[in-house]
């Protein structure tokens, strides 16, 4: 296959539409509007967090590169930002994630904030844990230093960290953190926590175990906010809760706060988050429809769960199963778009992914969102759009919001469809560029044929320019 799209050429944007339809949310359509398209840069060690700088770079958390690097939009060159030899990372979901400015960023405030994995135990055992930090700019020298934790001790894990960090339109800090990937694979028998929620002792203790499978709201200084929602009785840094895996995160029109969220095959979620609200997962993937999903829970085995072999199709009879509609909570709310909905009866066994079948489940791993306001941006098809890019398609999804915000409306169109893993976007101030960040390993669905580890343009950040009309 030939390698992505040589500098400057035109690119026409063609792309296939995802082979699940249903009714709750159609297929994504091909898009055919002109960008340019070229290779910024290259050599980067799993670039996850990427962000335009109030000083006309581009910054990027490298997520085993243990580094921030600052690029240049215009030649592609980088320099180091800082190094961190804190994080601690290997080739699963950990290492340096998010990274956040505040507005005010250069015009009288240089703080950074960055969250990342580190290893708590001082011996030769790993303790896996999450913080986040501020970290201070110096722009004569273009470093940053004088690293301040803010939280530390939260839970981390090989899979399901989610780690993105945004700064609200309130000055406050809002960080996902997934369900650790537990009940599945090679942690099945650990049980799903997002349900769960701290006591006032654990909060007094710094307990944050509860806080997987949230979205949490912190104040600058890493403090409870004093108007977080009460939930159950108790104050904490929770703001939302019920999540599985929300790796894009965005404000929106109005101040309202957007999720793209990981399903578990399929019913991928964009969710509008509200405080003190419930996502509904375990007990619920996408709508609650009963379609295509039960909740096994595998670590209440009637069976010692350790003598099971974990099936990502077939749940033994010792598994307790519940399906959606057996759960209830008066805080639950539904997504308000899903990637896909697909009914009973659906064929998750693909040959043409072989042992990689996940690749072809109707769902595109969300990784990350942006948002382009409705009277900004010069490509009209994106104008008051959610953008959110995939994992396993390679490929940037376009939504529509209504005009309060509210909800989704219309047709998911599709860009930019190549053969890599897209891990996040930036966009730049007029929106009519997009940056998006390359995963540097991992299996990623072509535009034909099996699914491959050969990626078109790993570690990298490939740049796409409207050139249509205003």
């Amino acid at each position: 296959m030939k390698r992505f799209l040589a500098l400057a050429t035109l690119l026409v944007l063609s792309a296939t539409g995802c082979t699940a339809s249903q009714e709750k949310s159609s297929s994504a359509t091909p898009a055919s509007e002109p960008f340019t398209s070229r290779v910024l840069t290259t050599g980067l060690a799993d670039p996850w967090e990427i962000t335009w700088g109030p000083d006309g770079f581009l910054w990027v958390t490298e997520k085993t590169g243990k580094r921030v690097t600052r690029i240049n939009p215009s030649d592609g060159s980088k320099s180091t930002v800082v190094s961190i030899a804190d994080v601690y990372s290997t080739e699963s979901q950990d290492g340096l994630l998010g990274m956040a400015f505040r507005p005010d960023f250069l015009k009288g405030n240089n703080d950074v904030y960055l969250a990342y994995t580190y290893d708590a135990d001082p011996g030769p055992a790993v303790d896996r844990r999450t913080k986040i930090v501020r970290y201070i700019y110096d722009p004569a020298a273009h470093t940053l230093s004088r690293p301040v934790d803010l939280i530390t001790g939260l839970s981390a894990s090989t899979d399901h960290n989610s780690g993105r960090l945004v700064v609200g339109p309130d000055q406050k800090l809002y960080y996902s953190i997934g369900d650790q990937g537990n009940n599945q694979f090679e942690r099945f028998c650990n049980p799903t926590r997002a349900q769960d929620l701290p006591t006032a002792a654990d909060v007094s203790n710094r307990n944050w175990a509860t806080y997987v499978g949230k979205i949490l709201r912190l104040n600058l200084d890493g403090s409870i906010p004093a108007d977080n929602p009460v939930i159950k009785g108790v104050r904490s840094h929770i703001y939302s809760y019920g999540h599985r895996n929300p790796q894009g995160l965005v404000f929106g029109p109005g101040g309202r706060l957007f999720s793209a969220e990981h399903g578990p095959k399929a019913d991928d979620e964009i969710n509008l988050i509200h405080a003190g609200k419930n996502y509904g997962w375990p007990y619920v993937s996408g709508f609650k429809d009963d379609e295509s999903y039960v909740y096994g829970n595998w670590s209440a085995s009637t069976t010692p769960c350790a003598s099971l072999h974990y099936d990502n199709f077939a749940i033994p009879p010792s598994v307790p199963q519940q399906r959606e509609t057996a759960w209830s909570d008066p805080d639950y709310v539904e997504p308000l778009k899903t990637l896909y909905t697909v009914p009973n009866g659906y064929n998750f066994h693909d040959p043409a992914c072989g042992d990689q079948s996940y690749i072809c489940w109707p769902s595109i791993a969300p990784s990350s969102m942006d948002y382009v306001p409705a009277d900004q941006g010069v490509f009209d098809g994106w104008r008051n759009s959610l953008l959110v890019t995939s994992l396993k398609n390679g490929a940037l999804y376009c939504l529509r919001l209504t005009q309060d915000g509210g909800s989704v409306q219309g047709d998911i169109t599709q860009f930019f469809k190549t053969t890599n893993r897209y891990r996040d976007l930036a966009l730049s101030p007029d929106h009519r560029t997009v940056y998006i960040s390359t995963d540097s390993t991992g299996l990623s669905g072509p535009k034909f044929g099996p699914p491959t580890e050969k990626l078109d343009n790993p570690g990298a950040i490939l740049e796409f320019t409207y050139v249509g009309p205003r």
